[in-house]
């Protein structure tokens, strides 16, 4: 049995001081504010934050699609570039760099959108699963909770065939990604990767993640193939719902955010990509309000920092409306979080300094974590009751990701 004493932590739906918490066999078993005893955690903690929506291999892009102002296409040309250098072992040193580096942010669990599944060329791996297995081993090493969502890429747009290193994203069709990935948590690539007519094959699965109306492009054409916009399209194929969450959903009609409210179907935005990419500021409010419930990820890894992507949420609804005050700091937790610290959820700590030049004098509340905090600021991170990272260690961080990163460019 391990036992905190938490100085400050956000318990329920509020910060509770001196809060004494055990653990056994990685999950809270005694929850008690006004508690005594235990170690002793300085500063405010708050639940596991938990990153949504992942691409690992990105953060090798970080700092250089910036380069002569870039565009999209530029970025996109340097994604393929990285894409195609891959290979088992150069991918799990990144994914493992990746994954620390979102630990040391804060973040406990993580769902990996994967689908660089075979060699350059588009021939299987001798293990057809040797990438996947790449980034559960990677994840198991940074101390992470994984979701790896094995992913169906089998056009290059709505019917057209892969090209270039998207050969390596290809089964062939859906019915030979399923029999190559086999049962268990899953994505849709979007609408334009997978045709229409083989959507089926993803009928029961649970958690199916897609990209969604990410760009007016994708709607436009989406229309020109099939007479109906993404969301419309999900939802005629039976694919939206609880335990559905689509990325981005940036561009949206009425109708597509009532379908995607009334059917439960989940949505994870994320903003500091979808800045750095110029998509566009999503309705996540409007959404939230619908019945959607909202998540955050990481994406790109432009930004590796849940309390930016948390408060982006608001910020980004400033500018596009004008207006302040759509989402509490306490709305913002509670879409950082799948679980509390509570009697019986998974041990996941974030403990964050409270008297660093950006959270000195905050109120070491709710407040600090959503609106002054970042990923610098925290000390310590627990997940499944095992420490997996404290202040200190970010510099070997740094040095893994470089080692990493320069091997993947040379």
């Amino acid at each position: 049995m391990t036992a905190y004493l938490l100085e400050r932590a956000w318990v329920g739906d509020r910060v509770e001081d001196a809060v004494l918490v055990e653990i056994e066999d990685g999950v809270f078993t005694r929850v008690e504010p006004g508690g005594s005893g235990g170690s002793r955690l300085d500063g405010l903690t708050v639940p596991g934050l938990t990153n949504d929506h992942s691409h690992a291999f990105h953060r090798a892009l970080r700092g250089r699609t910036q380069r002569e102002r870039g565009t999209f296409w530029s970025w996109r040309e340097q994604m393929y570039a990285v894409a195609e250098r891959l290979d088992p072992e150069s991918y799990l040193a990144l994914a493992r760099g990746t994954y620390r580096e979102m630990v040391a942010a804060g973040y406990t669990s993580v769902s990996e959108f994967h689908y660089l599944h075979h060699q350059p060329d588009g021939t299987p791996y001798a293990d057809p699963l040797a990438m996947r297995h790449a980034l559960e081993e990677a994840a198991r090493q940074a101390g992470i909770r994984l979701t790896l969502l094995d992913t169906c890429y089998v056009s290059s747009g709505f019917g057209a065939p892969p090209q270039g290193v998207q050969l390596r994203y290809c089964d062939g069709d859906a019915q030979a990604w399923a029999a190559r990935a086999g049962e268990g948590p899953a994505a849709i690539h979007s609408v334009r990767a997978v045709p229409r007519d083989q959507l089926e094959v993803f009928h029961g699965r649970a958690p199916l993640h897609v990209h969604l109306s990410e760009q007016v492009a994708e709607n436009e054409a989406c229309l020109a193939a099939y007479g109906v916009t993404p969301t419309r399209l999900l939802h005629e194929a039976d694919l939206l719902g609880p335990g559905t969450t689509v990325v981005h959903a940036t561009h949206l009609t009425d109708d597509d955010v009532e379908l995607l409210g009334t059917t439960g179907t989940n949505v994870c935005i994320t903003p500091t990509t979808e800045r750095d990419l110029a998509d566009g500021i999503g309705p996540a409010r409007r959404l939230h309000e619908a019945g959607c419930r909202i998540s955050i990820g990481s994406d790109s890894q432009a930004v590796v920092d849940p309390f930016e992507e948390l408060r982006a949420l608001e910020l980004d609804e400033r500018l596009a409306t004008g207006e302040r005050g759509h989402w509490t700091a306490a709305e913002l937790l509670a879409v950082g979080t799948t679980t509390g610290i509570e009697v019986g959820a998974p041990a996941d700590l974030v403990t964050i300094d409270t008297g660093s030049p950006r959270t000195a004098g905050t109120g070491a509340d709710e407040h600090t974590a959503v609106f002054a905090a970042t990923a610098a600021d925290v000390a310590q991170v627990v997940v499944d009751g095992r420490v997996v990272f404290s202040r200190g260690e970010e510099g070997e961080i740094g040095r893994e990701l470089d080692r990493a990163i320069g091997a993947v460019w040379r």
